[in-house]
């Protein structure tokens, strides 16, 4: 195997790791950084939700990876295997990289295998989830071709991308179904493994208030653990009282339990969960002070979005730039997430949070409210900014 240095090594070319090299790359020299992602595609995954509702076709979301990587950054593509923070490498399939600074946004894994039942049967059979890029075409479908019978959206109690996520589909397929004229033979439940709707109560209690207008049944603490697909039957497990249950479906869009990348689990730069352990306010890991990491494989107590990445990238570049220059870590971030709740086709809620769960809202108007003009934000203009200036380091 090669051993080659670089100053930083970046494992992850997703939406943090090329943010933070492009941001990075401005000020270290040409071709000091790699970025370890071995995945041709790059994607921008928040626009699946429009894609699963008929609004966006998929191909939108997605760009050749080189064609991310930016300018001066040296791609490297292959998995990483190992990381040894005592004697600062890398080890990938093909070789071991050493480096003075690394960097970890390797985003997390989606565990299909988690739910028994479930693989081969996707896509099919009334099984749909807006997930991956492979099957959420077989959202808008199902929805499309659907007409009577019980609608399921479930959500598991793991950490996920966009904890919002799982009930954005939800309200645009009861959109659907009532401006086609159908709403009155469809019954629509919401099974979440989460205690409550939504994580900040000021946006939860207008979720609960929509759910009970909408005539949306919803139902907490209670994980999808299988799939019987040929009786249409989906079991649940009480996270609580550990009884296992069945409900009917006709149709069931599944998100699936996450879990961290595979290679982190047991390391030594991981907490007990898999998760990489990191100064919430610094971005600096815990024990390694070479060592920074945000996004979804970090343990910041934070919901996984890409506007939350925006926000802990410029700090966390901040502050690996004044480490290197052995000057203090004055950047904190605050733990600002947020998510576009999309609601219906045109209608959107804007939430943004902090680490307190306290609403820290963008725009002057309130933002728990549903408003047109920032679902056209969340469709037409989040896109652009996402391509054109966050992963160029510029927003």
């Amino acid at each position: 195997m090669t051993n080659i240095h670089y100053e930083v090594v970046i494992i992850g070319g997703g939406a943090a790791g090329i943010s933070a090299a492009a941001r990075l790359s401005k000020t270290l020299a040409p071709n000091s950084i790699a970025i370890i992602e071995p995945s041709n595609d790059h994607y921008y995954q928040p626009i699946w939700t429009l894609v699963g509702a008929g609004v966006v076709d998929k191909k939108e979301s997605r760009k050749d990876t080189a064609a991310c990587i930016p300018k001066g950054c040296h791609w490297i593509k292959d998995y990483c295997c190992h990381i040894d923070p005592e004697k600062k490498e890398v080890t990938t399939q093909q070789q071991h990289l050493r480096y003075d600074y690394l960097i970890i946004t390797a985003g997390l894994q989606l565990d299909w295998a988690a739910i028994k039942g479930l693989e081969g049967n996707l896509g099919e059979n009334g099984i749909c989830s807006n997930y991956s890029y492979q099957t959420v075409d077989s959202t808008w479908q199902t929805i499309r071709g659907f007409s009577q019978g019980t609608a399921l959206f479930t959500q598991p109690s793991t950490p996920i991308k966009c904890g919002g996520a799982p009930q954005k589909i939800m309200y645009l397929a009861e959109d659907y179904f009532s401006q086609a004229g159908l709403r009155h033979s469809i019954d629509i439940d919401f099974m979440s493994g989460m205690p409550t709707i939504f994580t900040a109560k000021a946006y939860a209690d207008t979720l609960s208030l929509l759910c009970e207008q909408r005539a949306i049944a919803t139902t907490f603490n209670i994980d999808l653990i299988e799939i019987e697909a040929k009786n249409k039957m989906a079991i649940f497990k009480d996270k609580t009282t550990g009884e296992i249950s069945k409900k009917h479906y006709d149709m069931i869009h599944v998100t699936p339990p996450m879990r961290p990348m595979p290679f982190l689990k047991d390391s030594s730069v991981t907490n007990k969960d898999g998760w990489v352990d990191v100064n919430k306010n610094t971005l600096q890991h815990t024990q390694f002070d070479t060592i920074f990491s945000c996004g979804d494989c970090s343990n910041l107590p934070t919901s996984k979005t890409a506007a939350a990445v925006r926000s802990q990238v410029p700090i966390m570049v901040k502050n690996l730039l004044a480490h290197r220059d052995r000057q203090p870590l004055i950047s904190e971030y605050d733990g600002y997430t947020s998510c576009p709740l999309v609601t219906g086709y045109g209608r959107l809620i804007l939430a943004e949070f902090d680490y307190s769960l306290t609403p820290k809202e963008t725009f002057p108007f309130d933002q728990n409210k549903e408003r047109k003009s920032m679902y056209l934000l969340k469709k037409d203009i989040l896109p652009q900014l996402y391509w054109h200036g966050m992963l160029k380091g510029r927003f």
